[in-house]
């Protein structure tokens, strides 16, 4: 009841504006609300690949939230496209991507969301440890002007085979 107060008290004269209201427009009961058995609900009866549904089911149990049906997913783009220096210059542990490995670990998400590169370096130790997320593509912003070409650092094939369970492009 304390954590309830202590919202209260943070929402303050906006409380009851958020906490009170009731939507007229969605019907509570077609909410489809997380829960331990939320992939059952959601995506067995879709037309999902028997392989994704794994791979969901090793993220939903997984890390401090595993079998809630809620996600806390560390993503970190380290790359090409958003610069380690500007991303990670107050805390430097953090241009090893394995620091990024470790902390997500450590913090107990679900998984970790990252480059192909840097996930890669470190997939041996790691893969079998915590759920990988990969991006396999990124602009390339080398040139001058930039021309934002979206440039593969890596296949879905070859994620696959370093022990990534879910593939991302952006």
């Amino acid at each position: 009841m304390d954590m309830y107060k202590n919202i209260i008290d943070h929402l303050g004269d906006n409380a009851s504006y958020y906490l009170d209201h009731v939507s007229e427009k969605i019907p509570k009961d077609k909410l489809q609300l997380p829960s331990n058995d939320s992939i059952d609900r959601v995506f067995v009866n879709s037309n999902r690949k028997l392989q994704v549904l794994r791979s969901l089911s090793q993220l939903y149990n997984h890390g401090n939230l595993s079998g809630t049906g809620y996600l806390s997913i560390l993503p970190v783009d380290q790359g090409i496209e958003h610069s380690a220096a500007f991303s990670f210059y107050k805390n430097p542990d953090y241009f090893d991507p394995e620091n990024i490995i470790r902390l997500a670990l450590e913090s107990g998400c679900n998984a970790v969301a990252s480059t192909f590169g840097g996930l890669g370096l470190y997939a041996r130790k790691y893969a079998h440890k915590i759920p990988f997320i990969v991006k396999v593509n990124h602009n390339e912003l080398l040139t001058y002007p930039n021309t934002y070409d979206q440039t593969l650092f890596g296949t879905v094939k070859e994620a696959w085979d370093m022990g990534a369970g879910q593939v991302y492009e952006q």
